[in-house]
């Protein structure tokens, strides 16, 4: 292989530009090592089964469209394309590809004859990230050396639009981190690469609803406390971290949820981080006490010692500081927990 054109691909898989940038970059420097007359890469969406188009070379706009379409989806995954193994031809296939409606319907009027595909994993393989599709006018099935040299440069070109990439740089950024995920657009939750996962991290959690739901409310970051055991957080207590997806694509994945030591509480105790959570919920003196079962006064006297504690003048300025700095629980913590 031509060293420096594979050293270009490799930096350009390994730059911090947008993903869609990379992906370009890497489909011109693969067109010196890899022959094609158009190519099409796509991130997969695993808990939809469906791809988005990233990059792509000499392909019209509705020859793109058809690609991301359903139909394409169908195709990839009837020819088993989807799975982790050397690059495919049509000439692989034990039936004609024009049995298949990709090729009938968009490849085959389009010019196109010949071809390699290959899916895109991380994690060793346990993560499908994308799929790459180099097309040729040609009749000719793809040499034995030009599939091998796909074959080896495929992780150089998963790492490059890997989604999760910036992801997880982001959460390894959490001070301590211990422990972390990642929140898919639907109910489920993926191990995040680098951290170990945590029972309070699976898709049924309380804590995972109220990560979701900061997401949903458009909060780039938001952190706060968890408490350990139960509401009285007999365990102590986790920081949670709640980063949304950045600006690069990312299908299927709205952002990550990051767990560390608590840090810093300035002295509060487990019932008026509860208590603060509360104040910033908005609740009143009233709705605490209901919510947490207790006088009304004895809700007063909580707040006395918060305000003190956080340097506050008032309930406002107590809940703007608890917020910013993270200190408290969340409402739904201590609701999930007294059930």
């Amino acid at each position: 292989m031509d060293e420096p054109t594979v050293m270009d691909l490799v930096a350009t898989s390994s730059s911090s530009g947008p993903v869609a940038q990379r992906a370009e970059g890497m489909l011109r420097s693969l067109r010196q090592l890899v022959p094609f007359d158009a190519a099409w890469l796509a991130l997969s969406d695993s808990t939809s089964g469906s791809y988005t188009s990233l990059a792509s070379v000499d392909l019209p706009a509705s020859t793109l469209r058809y690609l991301s379409g359903p139909r394409m989806a169908r195709d990839i995954e009837v020819t088993q394309t989807d799975r982790l193994r050397p690059p495919l031809s049509p000439s692989d296939l034990p039936y004609s590809a024009a049995e298949l409606p990709t090729w009938a319907e968009c490849l085959h009027p389009s010019g196109f004859h010949e071809a390699l595909a290959v899916a895109l994993f991380e994690d060793g393989g346990r993560r499908h990230v994308g799929f790459l599709a180099l097309l040729s006018a040609g009749t000719e099935p793809p040499r034995a050396d030009v599939r091998q040299r796909l074959h080896e440069l495929t992780p150089v070109l998963a790492r490059g639009i890997d989604p999760v990439r910036a992801l997880a740089a982001a959460a390894r950024m959490v001070k301590g981190a211990t422990a972390g995920a990642l929140l898919c657009a639907s109910s489920a939750v993926l191990p995040l690469s680098g951290l170990e996962g945590h029972p309070l991290l699976t898709g049924s959690s309380p804590l995972v609803a109220v990560a979701r739901s900061s997401v949903a409310e458009g909060a780039a970051y938001r952190s706060f406390v968890w408490p350990l055991g139960g509401h009285h957080a007999p365990d102590g207590h986790v920081r949670v971290t709640v980063l949304a997806g950045g600006t690069d694509p990312s299908p299927g994945l709205v952002g990550t949820v990051v767990l560390s030591p608590p840090g810093h509480l300035r002295g509060l105790t487990p019932r008026e981080l509860e208590v603060l959570g509360l104040v910033v919920e908005g609740c009143s003196n009233q709705q605490i006490a209901h919510t947490l079962v207790v006088a009304p006064r004895t809700v007063a006297t909580h707040l006395e010692h918060i305000l003190e504690k956080v340097g506050a003048s008032s309930r406002t300025l107590a809940a703007v500081r608890a917020e910013r700095e993270g200190l408290y629980v969340p409402a739904a913590a201590g609701t999930s927990a007294r059930r």
